[in-house]
């Protein structure tokens, strides 16, 4: 009988992989908190009109990337495929929004149908960021303030690319200019670009299909058709990036891939990766609340990869040990006490990893596995131990000779051994 493999494109995440994972996640609870930002959970399923509404009919994502089904009671039903609409939607249903500020993150999984390759995958993991009632551009600047901040903690080095879409006006001003230059080279363009000339011409701009690329050296950009107050919100954008020495390239072709985007977008880039160089990417999103039946609210977030930073950090850190205390037993007496030993030790250091042998093996044999776990400490217990109300310690990572103590004197000499 053949054996039950994980989906194409859904990904295990093993000890170490899920450990970076957690690096990334408790990064960023440190930062986001001294910034003031809430977090939030958001529910795996959604209605699918939540995300027709708001991501957008024409996109890729609706088009041809949910995963959309209907449940026992026929209601139409998507798991996420992105976190901002289920944001929008919590914040709108629950009173969030109106005349209120709002700064909140979130964290899990996201699922669309699509071609799997390293750093992306059917499931993978976001971290997102939220906010809410505030309109101007130093919020937008908050954000990327803020997510450069946390770029320095995890040590990854990453480009920042930012550009301006400015009001609907002006991009329906801009469609008509853009689409009357795609059907005069359409028959050049790649069968992708081409169906979007109709449906969501603006993607054609971040297509990465090389004869497309060459084609758009000539196109119209959108910088030239912004309305005066997107103009001079952009530019104040980019002053506060200045006061604060974070270096930036302004990228016309930055469109994002949702139709809910205005004024401000941008993405955190590395060549680390190969094509799949954005490790995050946002913008400001003023209508969206309006599309899920709130009053006008200006917004702006961002979405990272969990999956592309882990690939990021895997080479650069250390492996984290396992253990730092490991407890070794001889005997069926001896197994019983070490269980008892390990809880006392829990209680007293919560702080340490102490992990309890169980089953039988020879003490060399549990050395070795406390060795391979890492831990700087074997406590042993045989049946000398157990009779004398006594426990081995073992120095494994430090040319100190073993010693035998007092059970009630134990955590006392581990106190001082690890605060040495």
């Amino acid at each position: 009988m053949a054996s039950i493999q994980a989906l194409r494109g859904m990904q295990d995440l093993l000890p170490e992989r899920k450990r970076l994972f957690r690096m990334v996640e408790d990064a960023a609870r440190e930062v986001f908190g001294s910034y003031g930002y809430e977090e939030i959970g958001l529910p795996i399923l959604e209605s699918t009109n939540l995300f027709k509404r708001t991501v957008g009919e024409a996109t890729d994502i609706v088009e041809k990337e949910m995963y959309t089904f209907a449940d026992r009671n026929d209601e139409n039903i998507t798991m996420r495929p992105e976190g901002t609409a289920g944001a929008v939607r919590l914040a709108e249903q629950h009173g969030l929004l109106f005349n209120q500020v709002q700064r909140l993150w979130y964290t899990g999984p996201m699922f669309r149908y699509e071609r799997p390759q390293k750093g992306r995958y059917r499931q993978f993991e976001q971290i997102g960021v939220e906010c809410f009632g505030m309109p101007g551009p130093d919020i937008d600047a908050e954000l990327l303030l803020l997510t450069a901040r946390l770029w320095k903690k995890l040590g990854i080095e990453a480009t920042l690319e930012i550009n301006s879409l400015g009001s609907n006006d002006a991009r329906a001003t801009y469609r008509e200019v853009l689409v009357k230059f795609l059907n005069e080279c359409k028959d050049q363009l790649d069968e992708d670009s081409q169906r979007r000339i109709d449906t969501n011409p603006m993607r054609v701009l971040d297509s990465k299909v090389p004869g497309t690329r060459e084609l758009l050296k000539d196109v119209p950009l959108l910088v030239d058709y912004l309305d005066n107050e997107s103009k001079a919100e952009f530019e104040t954008l980019k002053g506060h990036l200045d006061d604060f020495d974070v270096p930036y390239v302004v990228n016309p072709f930055i469109v994002r891939g949702l139709d809910y985007y205005n004024k401000t977008v941008f993405e955190w880039t590395t060549d680390s990766l190969g094509a799949q160089g954005t490790i995050c990417a946002g913008g400001r999103y003023d209508g969206l609340v309006e599309q899920v039946g709130g009053k006008p609210t200006p917004g702006v977030g961002f979405a990272m990869g969990l999956d592309r930073l882990a690939l990021m950090l895997e080479h650069s850190t250390e492996a984290e040990a396992r253990a730092d205390i490991y407890i070794a037993s001889m005997g069926d007496a001896s197994r019983g006490r070490a269980l008892r030993i390990g809880e006392m030790v829990r209680t007293a250091l919560p702080e340490m990893k102490t992990v309890v042998h169980c089953g039988a093996g020879k003490l060399k044999a549990q050395f070795k596995k406390a060795d391979a776990q890492s831990a700087r400490v074997a406590l042993i217990l045989g049946e000398d131990e157990v009779a004398n109300d006594q426990v081995g310690v073992k120095y494994l990572r430090q040319d100190t000779e073993q010693t035998t103590v007092k059970t009630a004197e134990l955590i006392s000499h581990l106190q001082r051994f690890f605060t040495a």
